[in-house]
């Protein structure tokens, strides 16, 4: 989360926006990252140069030796007039990064054509630019994702945007749980900002020193592995760039309803990590009939989990977030969709959340789940986990805190077999099929924990009524004490 004194920083520009009259949310977002994009472009260009002097080689060119005063590091000194032109210009900062890409279908191409520059008057441009520098954003961590978390946060309309702020942390253990391969093919059929593909491209990173050394993964890595879907062109310019910011050149970021009949991904994933939107409904001549097959219903989060199921390859994998109604919701829909989960593919494993991760912005309950699709079945037990803390508080405030059980989560979840034996008053239990079946295909923890409720002893009542009178005693005592001092 975004706290302290960069937090105090980013409201600084906010105000530099809102008193300069730009007082839009989205706008304010959206002119915000082109100025994070242009920054962080700068930023990517100084270490490619670093890297390339210590290796004794050329450094990869992200401006041409005609386009240097574009860079941060130059117009950030300029005069406020003078920078001001250099961004509007025909030429200049802004046509910039609306032209860099070669390729003029590729996403970022795409949806930054309609881009528009829209910091008014030379003397608000230099001030943003100024408290922007100030910012100093970590390198290695995804404070960038956690500033755009942030800045949603100021979205008035809270409700409709709810679905793009997924907390970094929990985005991470869902990565880690799935461990990505630089084979693998990710999507994110509800993107946002695509916190989910810079985790996973991250994780590849960290944990595959091979991926950029073999010509056809680093191909792979830059093209083809890496998709998102969204419907707000704001939230795919913020994607796109966020991605190009994280090393992948060209990442499928496009706009496309992904519940419609205009979505024609199947079998074509290996890997999907997703947060979907949790609450509306659709008219079912909106929705694909492919899902309504799956389970005919008009809530979003069930359609979701069956689209999930739909756009993965056979042996393909996810982790979802999906609110606890999907769950154990009773009607035939749910128990439809969770049969199907069961039955027909393999459900691995449910990690119950408590409410407050995804406060301040909802209180709602959630878990996260993960199934692998078979179209043959192949499940045997599902694992369940009782997530109670998460290293913040589950307040408003999301404080960090010592509790947190998400090492513990992703470190008990490698190693399946040594569950078999745990008890059901445990955090972590396995539930075998048969057992889910009888319940209706419940998926909720709480049908299955068992909870041990320790006896409590009490003294005799005639102990506590001595106890009782002694207080009474001294009570007594002491007000005739007070009214002796009175007189």
């Amino acid at each position: 989360m975004i706290t302290g004194e960069i937090k105090n920083k980013v409201d600084r520009v906010w105000e530099i926006f809102w008193t300069g009259g730009v007082t839009n949310p989205l706008t304010v977002i959206e002119q915000f990252t082109y100025l994070l994009f242009i920054k962080g472009l700068d930023d990517r260009q100084n270490d490619l140069e670093a890297n390339a002097q210590l290796l004794g080689i050329e450094a990869e060119s992200i401006f041409g030796p005609e386009q240097q005063e574009l860079r941060w590091s130059h117009f950030k000194q300029l005069p406020a007039e003078t920078m001001f032109q250099l961004f509007t210009r025909m030429d200049g900062v802004f046509d910039f990064i609306k032209n860099m890409h070669d390729d003029k279908n590729s996403a970022f191409s795409r949806y930054m054509a309609d881009a528009l520059f829209q910091i008014p008057t030379p003397a608000m441009l230099e001030k943003i630019v100024t408290a922007i520098d100030a910012l100093q954003l970590k390198k290695g961590t995804d404070q960038k994702g956690d500033l755009y978390e942030y800045l949603l946060s100021k979205v008035a309309t809270s409700g409709t945007n709810g679905q793009f702020r997924t907390p970094r942390h929990i985005i991470q253990m869902m990565v880690e749980l799935m461990k990505p391969s630089p084979d693998d093919t990710i999507v994110d059929p509800a993107a946002g900002t695509s916190g989910f593909l810079v985790a996973a491209g991250e994780y590849l990173q960290k944990h595959h020193d091979d991926l950029f050394a073999d010509p056809v993964k680093r191909a792979h890595y830059n093209n083809t592995m890496f998709h998102g879907f969204e419907m707000d062109s704001t939230m795919l310019r913020i994607g796109a760039m966020n991605m190009m910011l994280h090393g992948v050149e060209h990442p499928n970021i496009e706009y496309r309803d992904s519940l419609s009949d205009q979505n024609p991904e199947r079998d074509a994933y290996s890997l999907i990590l997703a947060n979907p939107p949790f609450k509306g409904s659709l008219d079912y001549d909106t929705v694909s009939a492919d899902l309504l097959k799956i389970t005919k219903t008009k809530k979003t989060e069930l359609l979701f989990v069956a689209l999930m199921l739909g756009m993965l390859k056979k042996g393909g994998r996810c982790a979802a977030i999906v609110p606890d109604g999907v769950l154990f919701g009773s009607s035939n829909a749910h128990k439809q969709l969770r049969k199907e989960l069961v039955e027909n593919h393999n459900l691995k494993g449910i990690i119950s959340m408590p409410s407050g991760v995804f406060k301040p912005y909802a209180g709602v309950s959630t878990a996260v789940i993960i199934f692998e699709k078979t179209g043959i079945g192949g499940t045997e037990n599902v694992w369940f986990y009782d997530m109670q803390a998460d290293g913040l508080s589950l307040d408003d405030k999301r404080q960090p805190v010592d509790a947190n059980d998400i090492p513990d989560i992703v470190a008990r979840y490698s190693e399946l077999t040594k569950e078999v034996d745990r008890a059901r008053t445990e955090k972590s239990f396995l539930v075998p099929k048969a057992e889910i079946a009888e319940n209706d295909y419940d998926l909720s923890i709480n049908r299955y924990k068992e909870i041990v409720y320790e006896e409590v002893t009490y003294d005799p009542p005639a102990v506590l009524l001595d106890r009782i009178a002694e207080l009474e005693t001294g009570i007594t005592a002491g007000i005739q004490e007070l009214k002796g001092m009175l007189k």
